[in-house]
């Protein structure tokens, strides 16, 4: 008797309807994606989880996936299969993406070949999924949109997160001034261990006292600011004559007074990843892949989690006290 071909299943996270943590749901029985033409299927080893990810699956984001989807983006593996017309992959080769199409919480994932690029040996499978949202935004928020000059100081205002600690390497390397940020003396060494000159906790009451006495009369070119919900109104007062606050991340509302801007002719510039063209994304993964070979670029790994605790995941990133890198799913 003739067999119809069955396609296999996988273990993936899905969403049905926006709300809370507990609205991803792991299931075994989902399809694998099967990989289009210029497409790569990955068989998922680790997915970093963003920030990001739990303000789309709260549905108060701007911009909401079809229901039900599969939330992540950053994935490295091993390819499984190529789609027609691919030719820089093949089945076995070590990748890394930051955006996929499928979704990330899960075994599988397929992503456009374009938006896939080489993991080299020296980097494991973890790190290979804190190097795409991670340092794709970092060097746009400190380049592509912050226009940073080499011998400028920057403040990354929570410094030890995926974002903050690839925003150090990136500006170390690139010849910046960098201070950071953490809560927790542990997150204060990460930084200081990974391109801080210096660091400090803004959990101390006069921490920005103690940035203006490091940065002196001048104040800081560039912040990069990961809560700015909190910090915007302090960081007008840190910055230098037209410098600028580069918006990462928000979580709410705040009050400032714009005069603060006009006094130093300083600038609020927000950041969005996904709003990048393809010339700079193909100019943020150059940067990217040139300093995993110079040696500088070291993703740190934060928690880690099975896919069956994708739910603390989610609660640990928005309510931990204080990160330490970048937080991962292991498959």
């Amino acid at each position: 008797v003739a067999m119809a071909a069955t396609r296999s299943v996988m273990r993936a996270v899905r969403v049905f309807e926006f709300g809370g943590p507990e609205v991803l749901k792991l299931q075994s029985d989902v399809l694998v994606p099967v990989p289009k033409e210029n497409q790569v299927l990955i068989k998922v080893h680790a997915c970093g989880v963003n920030p990001v990810e739990t303000y789309i699956r709260s549905g108060t984001y701007a911009r909401k996936p079809a229901l039900p989807y599969t939330p992540g983006s950053d994935v490295a593996g091993v390819v499984e299969s190529v789609g027609e017309h691919v030719t820089a992959f093949k089945k076995g080769d070590r990748v890394f993406t930051l955006e996929t199409l499928s979704g990330g919480y899960a075994e599988y994932a397929v992503a456009a070949a374009n938006r896939v690029f080489p993991l080299p040996d020296k980097l494991d499978f973890r790190q290979g999924a804190a190097i795409g949202v991670p340092y794709f935004t970092a060097y746009r928020a400190l380049f592509q949109k912050g226009c940073a000059k080499a011998g400028e100081s920057v403040l990354v205002h929570g410094a030890s997160g995926g974002v903050g600690l690839a925003a150090c390497q990136i500006a170390r390397a690139c010849g910046l001034k960098v201070l950071g940020t953490a809560g927790t003396e542990e997150g204060m060494n990460v930084i200081l261990r990974n391109g801080a000159h210096q660091a400090f906790n803004h959990r101390d009451p006069s921490y920005t006292e103690r940035i203006k006495a490091c940065t002196g009369p001048g104040g800081v070119d560039i912040i990069i600011e990961m809560l700015s919900n909190v910090n915007l109104d302090a960081d007008l007062q840190l910055l230098s004559h037209s410098g600028r606050v580069m918006v990462v991340g928000c979580r709410g509302r705040i009050e400032i007074n714009p005069r603060d801007t006009m006094s130093k002719e300083s600038s609020i510039i927000g950041v969005s990843l996904f709003l990048a063209t393809e010339e700079e994304r193909r100019e943020c993964a150059t940067a990217v892949l040139d300093g995993i070979e110079a040696g500088w670029l070291k993703p740190v790994v934060g928690l880690e989690y099975p896919l069956e605790k994708v739910a603390k995941a989610h609660e640990d990133i928005i309510c931990s006290s204080g990160a330490r890198g970048k937080m991962v799913l292991l498959l």
